[in-house]
């Protein structure tokens, strides 16, 4: 048994098995222990180690059930055969993350102001929801998500955005990202795609990932270009016409009815989405496009993560009946991919009136930091002009200068100012006049001053003249 003597160490935190057992392993992949050989008996190996049988039949039996020895009836435990595994030294190495860098002003479009979460109002639904009388919660729910919460959202667009639908329309799902490509998978495969430029990168990007052709339309001061939709070579049209991302621009009512003509003539869809609907700032909430269509051609889009927050990672698509039959059919062995403590956690804010109210606090909220950046950018009027700012987190500024956006961009860059260009969002078309993106959702009212003053230093703006 000189093969077989280990030195196992009683006091290690690694049981005496394990380590038996891993030192016998180690000795059948050395091929120490070569295929065939007769391993001792659970006694005699036991009185060898000064361990106990049990220690002994634990460490094979793991041995055992992992494949590298076998047990032969009244003849003992034999060392099975090992195939000897193709080692190919390569120089292939696992590249680092880059490191997410931080700046003194944090312009993105896309942030929210995270230090206005109701935490105590969400903590309180989360407790009701985590407990014993909600077991039933532990198994796997419908694949569209609950039904309580699709009840919820059904009231919520009725009331808010004109939306009709019933809660079997809606389908849950953890983001655009997620439904999107779902959704897309319900279309033929020749559909050919219009697509707003500028417009949302990550589309462009599901898209492609897709393998879907897409053609870009053109947007103006009135939304999408719907005369050139119906003169391009496309079967279905994404848009977002309540709050056009980047420009802030506005569907007008009159492109909205000949989008829904065109979409009825071809019988097609329209993908409405609705990404930030919940923050205007003046007049009356516009209509969803949804709300005006009387034939079944538009799939309704939207998320919580600019009315709540982007790690809820909740989103939701309602979509018409022939195309609702046809997600049934083709995901019924899926599952909801959003877990549903956290499903019904949203119902209940909800159902409370608690998102109703955090909405009101955040229309407000922003409002001010709105008014506030306005009134910071007047004095460097007409240099600087604001557009978009009747709705959303982010306005557009056009910056009267020499400079090209990516000059103005690299200047901000290098004053720890992350801002996006329009140019970031174009496809085909460009600007006349350099437009950036100002985000101001994420920075407090007290720094937003501070936040123009530095971007317009950066580029040397004075009041009232380029310098």
């Amino acid at each position: 048994m000189d093969m077989l003597t280990f030195s196992l160490e009683a006091d290690s935190s690694v049981p005496l098995y394990e380590q038996l057992y891993l030192h016998i392993r180690q000795a059948i992949v050395d091929d120490t222990l070569t295929t065939g050989t007769k391993l001792p008996s659970k006694r005699k190996l036991g009185e060898f180690l000064d361990v106990s049988q049990t220690t002994v039949e634990l460490a094979y039996a793991q041995l055992l059930a992992e494949g590298y020895i076998e047990s032969l009836p009244r003849k003992g435990f034999y060392v099975l055969p090992q195939e000897e595994l193709y080692v190919r030294r390569g120089s292939s190495v696992i590249e680092p993350l880059p490191v997410k860098k931080t700046y003194e002003f944090d312009l993105y479009p896309s942030q929210i102001d995270t230090t206005a979460f109701p935490f105590e109002r969400w903590r309180r639904h989360l407790k009701q929801v985590v407990s014993e009388e909600h077991h039933d919660l532990l198994s796997l729910g419908s694949v569209q998500g609950d039904f309580v919460l699709r009840q919820e959202i059904a009231t919520y667009l009725y009331h808010s955005r004109g939306v009709h639908c019933s809660p079997e329309q809606i389908v849950v799902g953890s983001g655009t990202d997620q439904l999107l490509p779902q959704l897309l998978e319900l279309l033929p495969d020749t559909t050919t795609f219009g697509i707003e430029d500028p417009g949302y990168p990550l589309t462009r990007q599901l898209f492609a990932h897709q393998r879907r052709t897409f053609i870009p339309i053109p947007i103006d001061e009135s939304g999408v270009r719907v005369d050139l939709v119906e003169q391009a070579a496309i079967d279905a049209l994404y848009v977002t016409p309540a709050h056009q991302f980047p420009t802030g621009t506005i569907l007008s009512v009159s492109r909205r009815q000949r989008l829904l003509n065109w979409a009825s003539e071809r019988q097609t869809y329209v993908i409405e989405d609705d990404y930030d609907s919940e923050f205007r700032y003046s007049g009356k909430p516009i209509p969803s496009l949804q709300s005006m269509d009387q034939n079944e051609r538009v799939i309704y889009l939207s998320t919580f993560s600019k009315s709540l927050m982007p790690s809820l990672r909740i989103g939701y698509m309602v979509l018409p009946p022939p195309l609702l039959n046809r997600y049934r059919e083709r995901y019924r062995h899926f599952t909801c991919s959003v877990p549903r403590f956290e499903q019904h956690t949203l119902a209940e804010f909800m159902a409370t009136g608690d998102f109703e109210k955090h909405l009101n606090r955040m229309r407000k909220t922003y409002r001010r930091k709105l008014e506030i950046i306005i009134a910071a950018f007047k004095p460097y009027e007409p240099i600087v002009s604001i557009t978009g700012a009747s709705a959303g987190l982010h306005v557009v500024l056009s910056v009267q200068t020499t400079k090209s956006s990516e000059e103005l961009k690299r200047l901000a860059e290098a004053a720890s100012i992350r801002i996006n260009a329009m140019t970031d969002y174009r496809i085909n078309s460009s600007d006349t006049v350099p437009q950036l993106l100002f985000g101001f959702a994420a920075l407090s009212e007290e720094v937003l001053p501070a936040a123009v003053s530095a971007l317009m230093s950066c580029w040397n703006i004075e009041k009232g003249r380029d310098g």
